[in-house]
């Protein structure tokens, strides 16, 4: 085990440096004093170490439940039992994400906490039942996607009429709150219930999950726009006063609030179908244990260095006369942050897994930093020029779509997960006080409209550079035959 995670903390300490090198060269120069500097490294030390201890813990805990889950809902073969578990995973693991606590936490100023938390758990519980049955009937995961978001932008229209400020918020939170512990859980209680179903069509595949829960939160926020108003005016940026220890101290009980549905599942489920031995009981417990202690880790460090820096940044290069470098430094940091992000590795794992080699980690990778590079770019144009997100998400979703019908299935439906993997962590505490940060210091900006959409830009973008690979990997075939995995052949995680 000790060297289990020796070798996750080498490949952890590879993923954080290069963005930490970055930013240790600009920050010498734009005068952030000694003390934040030091905070900062000993953050990305923390940062790593929590990373390590995530990965160690998640597959081994969230990820095992998950499978199980899946599988019991298709032995039980009744429908009212299918929509009622469904539902209650979908809204408790959401409960339990850590990125929408941070969420509403930074919205309190403009809208309830509460009502936004448990409009998104709701939101993402009915889309999870909606996505489950997608698999247990085989309804095309191509068309149920566009329907959604023809759904989602005819509602979007009707809020900008009333509440445009609501428009960026909805799209962010579709990425911000599918992330840490939601995505490892969904993608794998999709592979149990497929694995189970043994149906080896190539529409029902164990990806597309967390695509679905996202838009659908996403609707969930727009329809939440109908009926409230927030006052941009009230948003507040700047740097946070909390410290490392602050830090350390919310996310242990945070934390805490974030695993026990799942060790609840697990008691649960042990008790009514799982029936584990003893030995493998306590290895599951440890491995909640190394989650746990992974989480708080990798969250304090991300809050209590990266968020600071992050906003000094963007604020000192946006007062500037050449405040142009901002689009250049969101090219850079957008390619380099994804590395870092635990749901990415998470994901690829796991892709690189069920498609038994198909999809490779690297090529994975090379996909979602060029999009999430490119994102970030368009994000900080839109904060320096004002464009609205309208001319960005409209085109960026059609692409999408339009790209579904052409790349392979497996292709399409990684890529809809993969915008809930890259906008989580990292997104939430390094870059988005980067672009708010600059908005707050750029004449004319609006820090509500023109800061907030930056997630859901890094959320689109996989959508269309993974399918643009899937689309290389097609025509680069010499016999191509559009790709299938044998659910008989897939490696178990």
């Amino acid at each position: 085990m000790f060297k289990t995670f020796l070798n996750l903390l080498k490949d952890s300490i590879i993923s954080v440096l290069p963005v930490t090198s970055v930013i240790l060269m600009i920050v010498p120069f734009i005068g952030v004093d000694l003390e934040t500097m030091l905070m900062f490294v000993v953050s990305a030390v923390l940062l790593a170490i929590g990373l390590a201890l995530f990965q160690l813990g998640a597959f081994e805990s969230t990820g095992v439940i998950a499978q199980d889950i899946g599988k019991y809902m298709i032995k039980k073969r009744n429908i009212i039992i299918f929509i009622i578990v469904a539902f209650l995973v979908g809204f408790l693991i959401t409960i339990a994400e850590p990125a929408l606590w941070v969420l509403g936490n930074q919205l309190k100023n403009v809208l309830s906490e509460m009502v936004l938390i448990l409009t998104i758990a709701i939101g993402v519980g009915i889309f999870l039942v909606v996505g489950l049955l997608r698999i247990l009937f085989g309804i095309k995961l191509r068309t149920l996607f566009m329907i959604l978001y023809i759904t989602t932008f005819i509602v979007a229209a009707l809020v900008n009429i009333r509440n445009p400020e609501f428009i960026p918020l909805a799209f962010d939170s579709g990425g911000v709150t599918t992330g840490l512990m939601a995505v490892p859980f969904i993608i794998g209680l999709a592979y149990g219930l497929s694995k189970t179903r043994g149906d080896k069509s190539k529409d029902t595949d164990s990806f597309g999950l967390v695509g679905i829960a996202s838009v659908g939160l996403i609707l969930a926020v727009l329809i939440l726009g109908l009926f409230v108003e927030i006052d941009p005016n009230q948003i507040v940026t700047g740097s946070n006063p909390m410290g490392l220890v602050d830090y350390l101290k919310q996310y242990v009980w945070q934390m805490v609030i974030a695993i026990y549905p799942f060790i609840i599942f697990f008691i649960v489920f042990q008790i009514i179908d799982l029936k584990f031995d003893k030995k493998r009981v306590i290895k599951i417990l440890i491995a909640f244990v190394y989650t746990y202690v992974g989480l708080v880790l990798f969250l304090s460090g991300a809050n209590s260095g990266f968020a600071n820096i992050g906003n000094y940044i963007g604020a000192y290069f946006g007062a500037t006369d050449y405040n142009w470098i901002l689009v250049v430094l969101g090219l850079v940091f957008g390619l380099l942050i994804v590395s870092a992000e635990p749901s990415v590795i998470a994901l690829n794992k796991q892709v690189e897994e069920v498609s038994a080699g198909t999809v490779t980690r690297r090529m994975m990778m090379i996909g979602l930093a060029a999009g999430v590079s490119i994102a970030i770019g368009l994000a900080m144009i839109r904060v320096l020029t004002g464009i609205s997100i309208w001319w960005f998400i409209v085109p960026g979703y059609i692409i999408a779509i339009i790209l579904s019908y052409k790349t392979p299935v497996l292709f399409s439906s990684i890529a809809f997960d993969s915008g809930g993997a890259v906008s989580v962590a990292m997104t939430s505490a390094f870059l988005m006080p980067f672009a708010l940060g600059a908005a707050s210091t750029i004449p004319g900006a609006n820090v509500l409209t023109d800061a907030f959409g930056l997630v859901a830009f890094v959320a689109m973008s996989p959508l269309i550079t993974i399918q643009i690979i899937g689309l290389i990997y097609k025509y680069k075939s010499k016999e191509y035959v559009d790709i299938e995995v044998d659910i008989d052949d897939i490696i178990d995680i």
